[in-house]
């Protein structure tokens, strides 16, 4: 029987993709493990195997064309068989899996209303960039009792850890995510209903605005069971995950050994990851093992144990490597570097923190003066777009704040009008609800210039990624005690040395010089900075 095979999803980010080159032709014999084509994803070019024997029979898309994730890229089937209706029926894809459901829909296909007081809620959306989401934390678990506005689970977006309240009361029934996995918005994290409600078939055959009767655990067993069978007595296939059969490769181990935990007996990666060799090994094996060992006498060797951890990427985390490699690769950068007199900001410093209740620190410092200079160089305050060039007159200062997951930049609105001490205030406020994962992301919204500062780590000098859509980020470094030259003698002096990354298309050279001069004669006579 003909098999529909559509664009595969090779990225976490993947929407479409691009057929680079096509290494089967019509009527050509594919064997399962083939490579048909290569595919360009959105972050590099992969082969693409087949998990099917037969024919080639239709290519869906052609070299160098793109097209949507899920699309139809191809038909294996055998010589000569009549696709006509497959092609007429648009994506569509009959996977083995999918068999077995229509099989048992057919079984049980009558269509039943949600039961009273039973609730559906989905993966919210928290940002207004979020597209997944990932349970941090349950705070309730099944058959508890809820009641509106209580606190169901902690959600981590792309770019904060929210709290997520339920609208919701009555008893939790079903957890459809659980905590450290991942889902896409509107998928089914959670249903709510009176005590005692069987929601099973609501579970398994939830969709957006439709409920379908689950068949009955009897009948997509049998039915399961029937297409394994005739799989296994007409192939000797090892049903793995390609992540599954790519690990087993890397670690040496032999599929046909390991016992699979995913649908219908298939093999996932975590069936590999946890196999133990010595779980399927006889004892007769064991045994030889052991005395061989015993017997070698070898040279000693020095030899450590190689140790690595696996760390699953948090959305934050993948957000901030998606979004630093579209600037990096999009923007084209280019530094410039200036140093300065620290000694007067040191001594203005001193004075203002003398007064009662007052706090300020030179980040406040190097903020105010960014701010001030931005107003007089409108253009470093700008963005880039295909068919314009936006300049901001507004000054919206994003602070870059080191946090446990990653980088987080809360934003300081109209920064232009604070005082330093207001500066300070509010980056103290949102600093602290950032690292404590309770800032919302309209408070890291709306950035027109961005500031990091490493120099609090001793660092002297550094470059940042600009934060895009601005058009330039300040790095700026330790201040440092050493010998300078002032009035032709040499002095122990304070410096301080930053680094302004701008975007060529919007700001050209000598316009970031001049922010830079701007900047370092208020950094250098901070009282101009208090008129």
């Amino acid at each position: 029987m003909a098999q529909i095979i559509t664009m595969p999803r090779l990225s976490d980010t993947m929407t479409e993709g691009v057929v680079a080159t096509w290494l089967k032709k019509v009527g050509d014999t594919i064997k399962t493990g083939d490579i048909l084509a290569e595919i360009e994803t959105d972050k590099a070019t992969m082969e693409f195997e087949s998990f099917h024997d037969g024919v080639l029979l239709h290519i869906g898309i052609q070299e160098g064309q793109s097209a949507p994730v899920d699309s139809l890229l191809a038909i294996i089937g055998t010589a000569g068989e009549d696709i006509s209706a497959l092609l007429s029926g648009g994506t569509a894809t009959e996977t083995k899996e999918e068999k077995v459901v229509e099989e048992t829909k057919s079984v049980t296909s009558s269509a039943v209303e949600m039961p009273a007081g039973v609730k559906v809620v989905t993966m919210p959306r928290l940002s207004d960039t979020m597209t997944t989401g990932t349970v941090a934390t349950w705070l309730k678990k099944v058959g508890d009792a809820v009641k509106e506005g209580d606190i169901l689970a902690e959600i981590e977006t792309d770019k904060a850890t929210m709290e997520f309240e339920s609208f919701n009361a009555g008893t939790l029934l079903y957890i459809g995510v659980q905590e450290g996995d991942s889902a896409p918005v509107d998928t089914i994290l959670a249903i709510l209903g009176p005590a005692g409600t069987d929601v099973s078939g609501i579970a398994a055959n939830y969709k957006v605005g439709a409920v379908v009767e689950a068949p009955k655990a009897e009948e997509v067993k049998e039915v399961a069971q029937a297409v394994v069978v005739t799989e296994q007595a007409t192939s000797n296939r090892v049903f793995a995950s390609p992540l599954a059969k790519k690990i087993a490769q890397d670690k040496g181990i032999n599929l046909s050994q390991v016992k699979g935990s995913g649908e219908n007996g298939r093999i996932v990666k975590s069936d590999v990851e946890n196999f133990s060799p010595s779980a399927v090994a006889t004892p007769t094996q064991a045994v030889a093992e052991a005395t061989s060992a015993v017997a070698a006498v070898k040279p000693f060797v020095p030899a450590g144990e190689v140790f690595q951890e696996e760390i699953k990427n948090s959305q934050m985390r993948k957000t901030i490597a998606r979004r630093l490699s579209e600037s990096k690769f999009t923007a084209p950068h280019y530094y410039l570097t200036i140093e300065l007199d620290m000694d007067n900001a040191i001594a203005s410093r001193n004075m203002i923190n003398g007064l009662p209740e007052t706090k300020v620190s030179f980040n406040d410092m190097v903020i105010k003066a960014s701010a001030m200079a931005l107003k007089k160089h409108p253009q470093v305050n700008s963005q880039w777009r295909e068919d314009a060039m936006v300049i901001n007159h507004h000054v919206n200062i994003g602070v870059a704040v080191a946090v446990e997951d990653g980088l987080m930049v809360p934003v300081l609105k109209f920064t232009d009008q604070m005082s330093l001490t207001q500066i300070g205030a509010n980056v103290k406020d949102l600093a602290g609800k950032a690292k404590s994962k309770k800032i919302q992301p309209a408070e890291m919204e709306g950035s027109t210039f961005t500031i990091s500062n490493l120099g609090m780590f001793g660092i002297q000098s550094f470059t940042s990624i600009i934060n895009q859509p601005n058009s330039a980020i300040l790095s700026v470094g330790a201040i440092i005690e050493k010998p300078v030259v002032k009035n032709g003698q040499i002095v122990v002096g304070n410096t301080m040395t930053v680094t302004l990354a701008c975007d060529h298309r919007t700001v050209d050279g000598a316009t970031g010089a001049q922010f830079l001069q701007t900047f370092k004669a208020f950094m250098e006579n901070p009282v101009t900075m208090l008129a």
